[in-house]
This record gives structure tokens, C-alpha cells and sequence, in this order.
């Protein structure tokens, strides 16, 4: 069974850094998926900030451009989400998620195969 799980979320002051986790287990080879960071606000629809494509090319959302670096480490099976100079509105849920197929940066949906659980970061003033 296949499983995405998150982790390093938290709250910080805004200019502050996090760095985001996520784990895959259960598939054999992770470098051949697309890998990307969701995020959500309540009442709102979730939206890609940043993502790996199969190939390794890397993109982002303008809202984080210059912010955050996603990377991932084949070997262990991870993705990360390098977060510097945070702001109140990146405060979100954060999602990771995996399919074989290239995903967009637009709204995330259900047709996306892998998802993690989320890991909430909140950011203050």
C-alpha cells in the first residue's frame, strides 16, 4: 500500500523558516513520479505551490517563487518543502502528493493518485 506522510509543520513568526517532510512508502520507484505541495485554506480550494515533474523539472507557484525550494532525496524516498521568509498568508495546511503522471500547480483534486495526510503551518504577525 502506498502512503505519503508529512511532517515538520508548526507555528513561527512571519519572516521565520520551516522545512516540510514527506515519506513515501510502498512504491518502488519513487524518482519516476511526479511530486509536488499542495496547500489549503479552510473554505477554499487546494492549490499546487511547488512541484518535481517526472523528468525533474522543477516549478513554482509565483506566490512562493523565491521562498521556498522543494527538493527530494530518491534514496530515502522523500520529498521536502524549504520554507524561508514566511508570511501570515502561507498559513495552510500543506499536502504532499505523488502520481505517475505530471500534475499541474492549479487545483488539486481527487484524481491525483498519492496524498499525504497534511501537516499545518501557521505563520504570525
Amino acid at each position: 500500500q502506498v502512503q505519503l506522510s508529512e511532517s515538520g509543520g508548526g507555528s513561527v513568526q512571519a519572516g521565520g523558516s520551516l522545512r516540510l517532510s514527506c515519506v513515501l512508502s510502498g512504491y518502488a520507484i519513487s524518482s519516476s513520479l511526479c511530486w509536488a505541495w499542495f496547500r489549503q485554506v479552510p473554505g477554499q480550494e487546494r492549490q499546487g505551490i511547488a512541484r518535481i515533474s517526472t523528468n525533474g523539472t522543477i516549478n513554482y507557484a509565483d506566490s512562493v517563487k523565491g521562498r521556498f525550494a522543494i527538493s527530494r532525496d530518491n534514496a530515502k524516498n522523500t520529498l521536502y518543502l524549504q520554507m524561508n521568509n514566511l508570511k501570515p498568508e502561507d498559513t495552510a495546511m500543506y499536502f504532499c502528493a505523488a502520481d505517475p503522471n505530471n500534475m499541474g500547480l492549479g487545483v488539486g483534486g481527487p484524481w491525483i493518485r498519492y496524498w499525504g495526510q497534511g501537516t499545518q503551518v501557521t505563520v504570525s504577525t
